[in-house]
């Protein structure tokens, strides 16, 4: 027994010693944890950040100036003024994605028009959208019309509510809807794709990096010399496993903390070291599986394609960018044997909810078993064709 792990040690440092001599691998490997990260937070928000507003004031009243003053970040830049001949200019160069046009006499027909039965005296605003930027032109014109709108009712609710109850027999809403959104209170893509990116290369390089070991050997042929020493496929594959685990281990934790927490300002609440544990008994199953391809590949080109067949499916429908309850019940059901979908599950609860390991356990557990069941058949695969290679 100690003579086995004295030879998976050994052969898995040989394997740390030959990945840092891989420039392209260690490249890979420092920007999918880095600029990757980094890059996948910032530029993917589906949410309005920033957009630049603009405003022609006409009626200078105590309602206009609210509005104004709801525009804040860090959806909206501090609204600017502008003048009326200068819009159509500024809407062609594109110096703002919306300008607001308040007419004169907005305060005034707003509060006749709540008194009128008709309602043919209510105001209206004008919004001018820059819609070349899709994203935030959709989401920033919703945005607004609903803060105008939340404003305009405030203000007559607080000036005219009484009045206008007693006049049209229309009762005050006894109720205050309170929105409190947990985890998340801007409701911040990037807190959520930062971590997304990181899960989602964990499952990309474990395999690759897993895989490209077995195929460099043989490539390199240095497997046949491998299987010739006093050591088995088994000392082999599991040397391999831990030292490519270790390493994309490290990885994760020092973009965690450098990157998501250093650079991006991203809070994390949950433990660390738990999502780190997480990690390390996830990649059991992701390495079995770069294993198990290259055993099947010959070249690097073969493993690339056989990653794409494998690789992509897993992060696609593991949870990380589509919810699960999005999905068709077979899908569920099939995506349920899949370590992927738990590592996800739990990562977002230890990172995002602060959840503690007497809450994630279960699905600890689950990728514990599923895991172990791949590793078995990558392991009996990669002793077959040992044993042949050496027939």
């Amino acid at each position: 027994m100690m003579h086995t792990l004295s030879n998976i040690y050994w052969l898995g440092t040989k394997e740390i010693r030959s990945f840092f001599h891989d420039f392209v691998l260690l490249g890979l490997v420092i920007y999918a944890f880095s600029l990757a990260i980094f890059a996948q937070a910032q530029s993917n928000a589906q949410e309005v950040h920033n957009a630049s507003v603009a405003v022609l004031d006409e009626d200078h009243s105590v309602l206009s100036q609210r509005m104004i003053g709801a525009l804040l970040p860090p959806y909206f830049k501090k609204p600017q003024p502008i003048t009326d001949r200068d819009i159509d200019y500024a809407m062609d160069t594109g110096r703002y994605t919306f300008v607001i046009v308040i007419p004169p006499h907005f305060e005034r027909d707003v509060l006749a028009g709540h008194l009128e039965e008709d309602q043919t005296l209510w105001a209206s605003v004008q919004v001018n959208v820059d819609a070349t930027a899709m994203v935030q032109a959709g989401l920033g014109s919703g945005y607004i019309q609903q803060i105008l709108t939340t404003e305009v009712q405030n203000f007559v609710s607080h000036n005219e509510g009484d009045l206008l109850s007693r006049s049209q027999n229309i009762p005050m809403s006894p109720v205050t809807l309170a929105v409190r959104i947990l985890f998340n209170p801007n409701a911040d893509s990037s807190w959520f794709m930062s971590v997304m990116g990181i899960v989602n290369n964990v499952t990309m390089l474990a395999i690759i990096l897993a895989g490209a070991a077995v195929v460099r050997e043989r490539e390199h042929g240095t497997m046949d010399h491998l299987l010739v020493m006093p050591v088995t496929p088994f000392e082999i594959a599991m040397a391999k496993i831990w030292a490519n685990g270790l390493i994309i281990t490290v990885t994760v934790g020092l973009s965690l903390i450098l990157v998501v927490r250093g650079l991006l300002h991203i809070p994390i609440i949950g433990s660390v070291p738990l999502f780190v544990a997480g990690t390390a008994l996830y990649l059991f199953f992701a390495t079995a599986v770069g294993i198990y391809l290259a055993t099947i590949a010959r070249t690097m080109p073969q493993l690339g394609l056989l990653y794409m067949l494998v690789a992509m499916p897993l992060n696609m429908l593991s949870g990380s960018m589509t919810p699960l309850e999005s999905m068709p019940m077979w899908l569920r059901t099939i995506m349920q044997m899949s370590p992927s979908t738990y590592f996800v599950s739990y990562a977002q609860a230890i990172l995002f909810r602060g959840a503690g390991f007497a809450i994630v356990w279960p699905k600890f557990l689950a990728v514990g078993l599923i895991g172990s069941l791949f590793l078995f058949l990558a392991l009996r695969r990669f002793r077959k064709v040992a044993a042949q290679t050496l027939g």
